[in-house]
């Protein structure tokens, strides 16, 4: 006779977990009913903080400032707006890091940012502005005392000219004053333990918290993969799938929890959610990790 399995894959997790959400602004009336939905219902899960997006070129950035004013003005949740190098000069960089501070918001993921397509995919410097993440978080903290969160890759930024090299650039952004590091999506619990061990290595104590990314579109996850390796067995997992967008949805969500449970069985215990504005599928990866609304 066959043995049972011993317990339930996620019934009996504790739920001591922390978790942070992604929004990016919304384009329309109607897109803006979904965020504030989105947030709505994923505020009882008492996130550490929810932040949003902001394009390139600073194409967002009335409505990305609008978003996070509103979310400090309006919810208890700790709001963090997204801040590039592209596109922008120094002083113009300051005049939106006091305009964030007076309406108090106090945390700021600061990120080098991607070029435009009309710089052919290349970052170029503004020729009066930050050349790198690692200087802006040091400008910015050299004007408020933000708290800032740094991007980090387990796979390697693409552009990046070795893994060292990029390792090098997280530290810089770390001692500039970053206050922790969100990673690039990724699929392989074992790309983010070997980052991890690296990362310890190299003297880096600072938090860094795994971007969950759960399956809206799988055509999309390539699309967006570069560096990021993509298992063989989560491609035959959703196989079919792009045009049966409520199975996917349901396979997405048992996928990305059972991601976060092997993190959760190494250790990690904060984690950072890219939402796409859509709160249904990362409601139920934290229901299943044993996180429970808060009144």
């Amino acid at each position: 006779m066959t043995a049972a399995t011993p317990a339930p894959l996620f019934a009996d997790l504790p739920g001591d977990i922390s978790v942070s959400f992604e929004f990016f602004p919304p384009k329309s009336e109607k897109m803006e009913e979904q965020l504030w939905d989105a947030i709505t219902q994923l505020a009882p899960l008492q996130p550490g903080f929810v932040s949003v997006t902001y394009g390139a070129g600073g194409t967002t950035r009335e409505r990305t400032h609008a978003t996070v004013a509103r979310i400090a003005r309006e919810t208890a949740l700790v709001a963090a707006a997204h801040l590039t190098c592209v596109g922008a000069s120094k002083d113009e960089i300051a005049e939106i890091a006091d305009q964030y501070w007076d309406a108090g918001v106090r945390h700021i993921v600061a990120l080098r940012g991607d070029p435009p397509p009309a710089d052919g995919g290349r970052f170029v410097p503004h020729p009066e502005g930050y050349a790198s993440a690692a200087d802006l978080v040091a400008g910015l903290k050299a004007r408020h005392d933000f708290d800032i969160s740094v991007a980090a890759y387990p796979e390697v930024h693409p552009e990046a000219l070795s893994a060292e090299a990029d390792l090098d650039n997280l530290k810089r952004k770390l001692d500039a004053g970053a206050t922790r590091a969100i990673t690039q999506f990724f699929f392989s619990t074992d790309a983010y333990f070997r980052f991890l061990d690296k990362v310890l290595a190299a003297g880096i104590s600072a938090p860094i918290l795994p971007g969950i990314m759960p399956v809206t579109s799988f055509a999309a996850i390539r699309r967006m993969s570069a560096n990021t390796e993509i298992p063989a067995e989560m491609e035959r997992l959703f196989d079919g799938l792009d045009e049966r967008p409520g199975p996917r949805a349901l396979i997405a969500a048992v996928a990305a929890a059972d991601l976060c449970n092997r993190l959760y069985a190494g250790g990690v215990r904060d984690f950072h959610f890219y939402t796409l504005n859509k709160h249904e599928q990362t409601y139920a990866i934290c229901h299943l990790l044993g996180l429970r609304p808060q009144p």
